[in-house]
């Protein structure tokens, strides 16, 4: 209970609670697709602290206990394929939205089956004191590479309350790892391997032989402009680097893939980029590429984002931040580029001026994209009309939104 809905922050928290709320919900599928609204009720369990105090950071729990629909007797729905994100507001001693998000784990569902979803986790810092209450919001669907957008059609009623007490003072705050009291000769100094082991896996220093430096793992949600339209997806995202000289080899791995295919793609003809934001006291973009595809994807199945490589020479002196950017995928002759809503810091570097850095501009493995600091890339021009005309007229493409199927049948076929 206490890993699911306790408190990552403060002594004063009081013990977890739980309570299930039912809404009417709409959800409705993308703009052209000319499908009619889902309507159905939603009932969902928020789990939050009674208690905490000001200056706490609480973590909140939003279980689905019934979806707003069944799966429609169409497709069964493979395991792992579904995605929930959604807003918590926080009202009354603080407003906030609260971002949630759940993995996206599930088990298969078959046709008609009960829609199944993880549970959505968020964190709030505390401000203020008094009483706080938490109602469930709008939340997002994501299925086989596109979204239902769900929003509560009636007032919602509160799911939790969380009594915040004033901060007294002497609240023991999270460790700072160089802080350190006056120190007791006697005494056996505590030890500190979470300094380097579990402390946010980016790198605190440039010199003392380190050369090898792991990112976090962040969810960063896109939105992909792609012949088929615009789609959301959230993609698990980490950047690590290895130091060479003066500069370092980056590499961003995908967790998850950002989309799935809409067509039957050959080998060699997938090509993905991205440019990772450089901030911090440093400024500008690095730009990676990854490999093409080594073997054939099938319709409907997840376009693997392979690991991206390019070269970061620092700008600056100081600590730089390295997070996921605009990520461009192309395939086919076409190009579907997928900008972050907002991204993370996944890496921070201590770095040293380099000449020629990239501060205030790019740097990179020098693609042939065309790529910008602003993460635009030239689309290029493609010969093959059929292989265009065959991703984004794709017939019979079934598309599971939450509630719904969606089918996408071309007007006309394309010789």
């Amino acid at each position: 209970m206490l890993a699911g809905a306790g408190v990552v922050l403060g002594l004063a928290a009081g013990p977890a609670q739980a309570a299930e709320v039912s809404f009417a919900t709409r959800c409705v599928p993308p703009a052209g697709v000319g499908l009619d609204p889902v309507d159905g009720t939603t009932k969902v369990e928020i789990t939050a602290p009674a208690g905490a105090k000001v200056g706490d950071e609480i973590d909140v729990v939003w279980k689905f206990t019934q979806a707003a629909s069944k799966n429609p007797n169409i497709i069964d729905l493979p395991a792992n394929s579904v995605q929930p994100t959604g807003t918590l507001k926080a009202s009354g001693a603080q407003s906030a939205d609260i971002a949630m998000t759940g993995p996206r784990e599930n088990p298969a569902i078959p046709k008609g089956g009960a829609m199944v979803l993880s549970d959505m986790k968020g964190t709030l810092k505390l401000t203020a004191a008094g009483e706080l209450t938490l109602t469930p919001g709008p939340y997002t669907v994501n299925a086989m590479g596109t979204n239902t957008v769900c929003t509560p059609t009636e007032t919602v009623p509160k799911a939790a309350t969380v009594t915040v007490a004033a901060g007294d003072g002497t609240s023991t705050p999270t460790p700072t790892p160089t802080e350190t009291e006056s120190p007791d000769p006697t005494s056996t100094p505590t030890p500190t391997p979470t300094d380097t082991a579990t402390a946010t896996p980016s790198a605190t220093s440039s010199d003392g032989g380190q050369t090898d430096f792991t990112g976090k793992a962040v969810d960063i949600p896109y939105t992909c402009q792609s012949p088929l339209g615009v789609k959301k997806a959230t993609s698990t995202i980490q950047i690590n680097a290895k130091k060479n000289g003066g500069s370092y080899g980056l590499t961003v791995q995908f967790k998850n893939s950002p989309m799935d295919s809409p067509a039957d793609i050959p080998a060699n003809s997938v090509k993905p980029s991205m440019d990772v934001v450089v901030g911090g006291d440093d400024k500008g973009s690095v730009h990676v590429e990854g490999p093409t595809n080594s073997g054939a994807i099938k319709s409907g199945d997840p376009i693997e984002i392979p690991d991206m490589t390019g070269t970061y020479k620092p700008g600056a002196t100081g600590k730089a931040t390295l997070s996921p950017g605009v990520l461009t995928i192309k395939a086919l002759g076409t190009t579907t580029t997928c900008t972050p809503d907002t991204t993370k810091v996944s890496l921070t570097l201590t770095t040293e001026e380099q000449e020629g850095g990239a501060s205030g501009g790019s740097s990179g493995s020098g693609g042939t994209s065309g790529s910008s600091a602003g993460g635009g890339l030239a689309a290029t021009g493609a010969d093959d009309h059929a292989a265009l005309k065959a991703l984004g007229l794709v017939a019979g493409t079934a598309v599971l939104l939450g509630g719904a199927i969606f089918t996408f049948m071309p007007g006309r076929r394309m010789r």
